[in-house]
């Protein structure tokens, strides 16, 4: 079906305009931007990773929320700013540029409908910088709208439990973590037959920079991975998939709950 992971009842296109303009305490609903994207994800796993990740999440957290706050999906914006892996055949990338103006162009839409809450809900770890850049720029236009950009993965989880610390430091790319939830999500779409191991090489030793973190450097997939894996893929198991699935959507329930409740501060 359409809404994929969302349930009908919260996925905002299934609303009429009669159920939008009718609707009360639109200026606390939660409308939330689910954003993936679509490329490559090594020989074991789909394109759309991503964004199955981001909506399998989403959707699952508003399954458990109550049904009193009123939350509701937009469709998945699939495409993203992918750029670091268009060297391997079926990324495709937007631009910095397209992806901050589709987003400023979106959140005109639902603040023209009266809307005054929206989550940019990211699962792609190559454009957290432009959702920054765009969620300050709507609430500069309009400082009655508040913006949350957020990514999937930041809340509170258990992966750490679950996980090798080689794992958790540089298993950022269709290893473990990833291949584990897609065969929690999305089972039938992973081909573990080819899942393979690998790590980048080269890194710089005793060094204040990382690949990413507070001091990172910029680089290309292929600069980095032959296969285009960074982790462990070989390992992965619906089990740990289940387990990091469920608490990272129940701290999402809470999340939401929280834009919900939230206030802009005001100085007194």
């Amino acid at each position: 079906m359409i809404h994929g992971f969302i349930p009908p009842k919260r996925f905002f296109p299934y609303l009429t305009w009669t159920d939008i303009e009718e609707m009360s305490e639109k200026e606390n609903a939660v409308i939330i931007q689910p954003m993936g994207a679509i490329e490559q994800h090594g020989p074991h796993l789909p394109l759309i990773v991503d964004s199955v990740l981001g909506m399998g999440v989403i959707g699952k957290a508003l399954a458990k929320l109550d049904a009193s706050i009123p939350a509701y999906s937009l469709p998945p914006l699939y495409y993203g700013k992918s750029n670091e892996h268009r060297h391997f055949p079926g990324t495709i990338t937007l631009s910095a540029e397209t992806l901050l103006t589709v987003l400023l162009e979106i959140a005109e839409s639902v603040y023209r409908a009266g809307f005054r809450k929206l989550a940019l809900a990211n699962s792609h770890g190559g454009q957290p910088q432009v959702i920054e850049i765009a969620a300050r720029d709507i609430h500069a236009s309009h400082e009655d709208f508040l913006v949350f950009p957020l990514f999937i993965w930041r809340v509170p989880h258990i992966a750490q439990e679950l996980f090798t610390q080689r794992e958790l430091e540089y298993g950022i790319h269709a290893g473990d973590m990833e291949t584990s939830l897609m065969l929690s999500l999305l089972p039938e779409q992973v081909r573990m037959e080819k899942a393979v191991k690998e790590f980048p090489h080269g890194l710089p030793k005793n060094s204040l920079l990382s690949m990413e973190g507070k001091l990172p450097f910029a680089w290309l997939t292929k600069e980095i991975s032959q296969s285009g894996v960074l982790g462990d893929a070989t390992i992965a198991s619906k089990e740990k998939g289940d387990r990091l699935l469920e608490s990272v959507v129940n701290s999402w329930v809470q999340l939401i709950k929280d834009i919900y409740q939230f206030q802009q501060p005001q100085v007194w």
